[in-house]
């Protein structure tokens, strides 16, 4: 049977498991915890578990459709600092410099973490590049080209909502481009694609999820982070539209406001609507992967595509990772890790047993060769 026909007709597995890549390593979600498997230099792999439960849960108002994509967006975000932090310590990276002055002023009187103020600005930075690169930006340069956009004296409302929905998908293509040059990102993307082959053996339940039989399966995933950032682009296109349809309609910006303004107050209103185009972009991504049908295909084709750039075939050791991080976040036993377990005990029994033995047959040689020095003496007496 051929590769590929073997992943079509396999039975599908299903799981909720998601991941990320980090240094060195991979995490893995589940609905329970936060797994992580990073391997440091020395060829060891180290692990790290914590505790997780969305609080995008059924029955509740953050469990709803649309909602919980919100939800879902925003622990990403944390998540994905956290982690990324956590693995330079798995690595050993971690940097004990003495605090200054100005941090041990900050712990002391505003009772804040140094590490923890970093990891919130990060992902203050984060967003707020995010947004100016994807959302002003596009804005700023559709009002070079078409103008002033105040209600129903903007001709080109349509127009304009068209090239800023243009502009957003060109930035993100090409900032995925840019940053897969980059020799560190590269190697991140190995492990991304590590991630993805180990859920999609999982998932197809037809072999032991080792590195050798995931590193058979596709390193594309419709799940994956690279699907949902291009939903969000392309929905951002239809529901803003929408939006720019409907402030026409009102005559929303007034003719009487200045550029600036008009600007600003378009530009919030598109920050207002972040939200919703983030939980509708959620619940398409899920739609899509739960089915397999021409038009979940057609949705998925695009960010399957940018997956290409996204993912890098991962070597044998990174799928090894990627596993143990798998078997972590699902609660269950490695295979991999307790046959490496055993193996190691096998070999430090038979070291042991090996020194005990050389040990023994040193201590006979020399108690042969003391009895041996006790009869020369008296030999030499009799002759």
């Amino acid at each position: 049977m051929k590769k590929k026909d073997k992943q079509e007709n396999a039975p599908v597995r299903r799981c909720s498991v998601g991941g990320q890549a980090v240094m060195e390593g991979v995490m893995m979600k589940s609905e329970v915890g936060i797994a992580m498997a990073v391997r440091k230099a020395d060829g060891s792999i180290v692990k790290h578990y914590t505790k997780y439960r969305s609080k995008a849960q059924k029955g509740t108002f953050w469990g709803l459709p649309v909602v919980r994509g919100v939800v879902a967006f925003v622990e990403s975000l944390k998540t994905g600092m956290d982690t990324t932090a956590k693995s330079t310590e798995l690595l050993g990276e971690s940097f004990d410099e003495e605090p200054s002055r100005f941090e041990k002023w900050l712990a002391e009187k505003l009772h804040i973490d140094i590490m923890d103020a970093v990891l919130g600005l990060g992902v203050v930075l984060g967003v707020a590049l995010a947004v100016g690169l994807f959302m002003f930006l596009p804005q700023f340069i559709a009002a070079l080209i078409f103008g002033k956009a105040t209600g129903a004296a903007d001709r080109y409302y349509i127009w304009r909502s068209l090239l800023e929905g243009g502009l957003r998908l060109l930035i993100y293509v090409g900032y995925l481009f840019a940053v897969s040059g980059i020799k560190d990102i590269r190697r991140l993307f190995m492990y991304h694609g590590a991630e993805h082959k180990t859920i999609a053996c999982y998932e197809a339940g037809v072999d032991e999820l080792t590195p050798e039989n995931a590193k058979k399966y596709k390193r594309l995933h419709p799940r994956c982070g690279t699907n949902y950032l291009f939903l969000v682009m392309a929905i951002s296109i239809i529901v803003l539209t929408l939006v720019d349809i409907a402030m026409h309609s009102l005559g929303f910006p007034g003719e009487n406001l200045g550029k600036a303004a008009a600007f600003l107050i378009r530009f919030g209103v598109r920050i207002l609507f972040l939200p919703i185009i983030a939980g509708v972009s959620y619940e398409v991504l899920r739609a899509a992967a739960k089915t397999d049908n021409w038009l979940t295909k057609i949705i998925r084709a695009p960010g399957m595509a940018l997956q290409l750039i996204t993912t890098r075939e991962p070597e044998l050791d990174m799928l090894e990772v990627a596993i143990y991080a798998f078997y972590l976040a699902m609660g269950e036993k490695n295979p991999l890790e307790e046959a490496k377990l055993k193996a190691e005990a096998e070999a430090k029994a038979k070291a042991e047993a090996e020194a005990e033995a050389k040990t023994e047959a040193e201590a006979a040689a020399d108690n042969g060769a003391a009895e041996e020095t006790e009869e020369t003496p008296a030999e030499e007496e009799k002759e």
